[in-house]
């Protein structure tokens, strides 16, 4: 017999044999909600409903009302008095069952059993302004903003817009393609360059082969890439007297015209590269010639003749005489002839853009500086494992300042790291709620001893970082974009910590639980508090009936908070987001609401 050393983790089955069953972590498996909790949420709501229906003499003759078993009914449908048409609401709409439908849908499911004086109105107003709806729902409408051009450019190289084509294949030591265009006469001039040039690199290119050909621009049209928002950048454009005109963020339509040339350059290196995609920079200086030499409709000429006031010899031999004017003739033409045609064409392009434009969107609101808007979630980090399930709205946020009729400044989380300027594209008005008790605003601090503490709703998510186990919060008012990581050893939320493991057994965790879920009652569904918000985050929901179990455990959650010397504290502090979680039945309705903030 040979002995031979195997590690344990190799060796599960006689490690799980070696273990004391006592040490063995149970694991509960009974995740279907029992019918009793059904059973308890149907009473609920019949029990409000019961319990504020008048007398029926109070009621106006006209209803048409009749009385059984302590409920008034119209037409076979329950009347439901006006203290408990919210619970109707949340039932019908927030609960699992209700799916959080859309109007009609809602209307409908409200329809079969329930009536009331203005039960369409009431529907139709809580399904708009439901909050959970707003962050987690597409919008199908058509965007914000009427198509705004830029100014017409008065001669050729005035107006002068940039990009870059990165990530490309090798080719010749380059992979990226710097895409510089005339606004005016269309032409465009490709440069490769080995790697996302820098700033410093960007001016050096421009030197070398724009300014030398055509001289200074006026103004510089281009993303918010950080070569054109590096300090650099701006200071060369400011002693060369050049004005920088910035997209707003994640507007790339702002630099319409240098995207369209992109993707016509990427169409041609696609019909000539070889299978390797290696020879693109070989190809440049063709694809450039093609380009430049081609007709454009808005200017309804080629860049080379606006430029130049005749076409380039593209057929060697040809027995063809070029007809070039005399030097007097040539100037005449282009400046009295051929830049007014070009800019008459660029004019009536302009109108034609914009009413094929306008008819696919509809007019931007008048925001003021102070409303509260939602910002689109595309283009913000989200903290989900996945964005497909994850909110398509945050906020709301507050406006802090109006730049144009198609764009707005926000103020965001310090977190976002991202240019607060935004087009009215990705935005949606937030409106005032009309069912201010379905969600609670923004709760303030609760007075704990020595600290501040905020209430929490549950725990999303957990992860080790720098060899600490670290929760990710959602706090109770706040949406996801408020959303935090919090550290293991200051959370005191033993019933939230249980039920979130429960539910997530292979996420990170520290140490054993100990029983089984936490002892509590499951608050009615349908009584004076809302049902939780999901906030757009799915992590902490299965599919299980157990997540709605889950989701509504949370007695006596505590978060310990931060000290002021704290470096997260003081980060998060001028973020304007809470720091620490207190849910306490004896003291979280005790204490004034404050402002939401931004």
């Amino acid at each position: 017999m040979h002995i031979t050393y195997r590690p344990g983790s190799k060796n599960g089955k006689a490690d799980a044999l070696s273990r004391a069953k006592d040490n063995i972590e149970v694991i509960n498996d009974d995740f279907i909600l029992p019918r009793t909790c059904f059973a308890t949420i149907k009473l609920s709501l019949w029990d409000v409903i019961k319990k504020n229906t008048p007398p029926i003499d109070q009621t106006i003759p006209s209803m048409a009302l009749t009385t059984q078993n302590g409920f008034l009914f119209h037409h076979q449908k329950v009347f439901v008095p006006s203290a408990a048409v919210l619970s109707v609401l949340q039932y019908c709409h927030d609960s699992p069952l209700g799916g959080h439908g859309g109007k009609h849908k809602t209307l409908d499911l409200i329809n079969r059993f329930f009536w009331w004086p203005r039960l369409q109105k009431d529907t139709v107003s809580y399904v708009k302004n439901c909050p959970v709806c707003i962050r987690a729902k597409v919008s199908h409408q058509r965007p914000q903003g009427l198509l705004q051009p830029l100014p017409v450019p008065q001669i050729p190289w005035e107006d002068i817009s940039m990009d870059f084509i990165v990530e490309l294949p090798a080719s010749a030591g380059y992979n990226t393609i710097m895409v510089v265009i005339d606004r005016f006469s269309k032409m465009a001039n490709f440069l490769p360059h080995a790697g996302i040039p820098t700033a410093a690199q960007t001016a050096s290119l421009f030197v070398r082969e724009i300014f030398r050909l055509h001289g200074l621009p006026s103004t510089i049209t281009s993303d918010r890439g950080s070569q054109f928002t590096s300090l650099f950048w701006k200071a060369f454009c400011k002693n060369l007297h050049m004005q920088q005109s910035l997209s707003t963020a994640y507007h790339p339509q702002t630099n319409g015209q240098t995207e369209r040339t992109n993707g016509t350059l990427e169409q041609y290196l696609r019909c000539f590269t070889s299978h390797l995609q290696d020879d693109w920079a070989e190809l440049l200086p063709i694809a450039e010639f093609a380009y430049n030499n081609q007709i454009h409709r808005s200017i309804n000429s080629s860049p080379f003749f606006v430029n130049y006031s005749q076409h380039p010899v593209m057929f060697p031999g040809s027995p063809l005489v070029s007809n070039i004017p005399s030097m007097d003739q040539r100037l005449m033409a282009c400046i009295h002839d051929g830049f007014k045609q070009v800019r008459s064409a660029l004019l009536s392009a302009q109108r034609s853009y914009k009413h094929y434009a306008d008819r696919h969107r509809v007019p931007a609101p008048l925001y003021k500086v102070g409303d509260l808007v939602w910002l689109s979630s595309k283009h913000v980090t989200l903290n989900c494992p996945s964005r497909k399930l994850g909110p398509r709205f945050l906020g709301p946020f507050p406006i802090t300042r109006v730049v144009s009729s198609s764009a707005v400044q926000l103020r965001l989380p310090d977190e976002y790291k991202i240019h607060p300027v935004f087009h009215v594209s990705l935005l949606h008005p937030s409106e005032p709620d009309p069912f201010p008790d379905r969600t609670p605003s923004r709760p303030g601090p609760v007075v704990a001893v020595n600290d501040e503490e905020y209430e929490v709703q549950e725990i999303l998510d957990s992860r080790f970082r720098r060899r600490r186990l670290e929760y990710l919060v959602h706090w109770t008012g706040y949406g996801p974009e408020e959303d935090s990581w919090v550290s293991a050893a200051d959370v005191h939320a033993p019933d939230l910590v249980r039920a979130f493991h429960m539910a997530h057994p292979t996420r990170p965790r520290r140490g054993r639980l100990v029983g089984g879920l936490c002892q509590g009652s499951i608050p009615p569904l349908l009584g004076c508090s809302p049902v939780p918000g999901t906030g757009g985050h799915s992590d902490a929901r299965s599919v299980h009936q157990s997540s709605s179990l889950v989701a509504n455990l949370q007695s006596e959650a505590r978060v310990r908070t931060f000290s002021r010397a704290n470096k997260g504290r003081r980060t998060l502090e001028r973020s304007g987001r809470p720091m620490a979680v207190h849910t306490s039945s004896e003291t979280a309705g005790e204490v004034p609401h404050k402002e939401s903030p931004g």
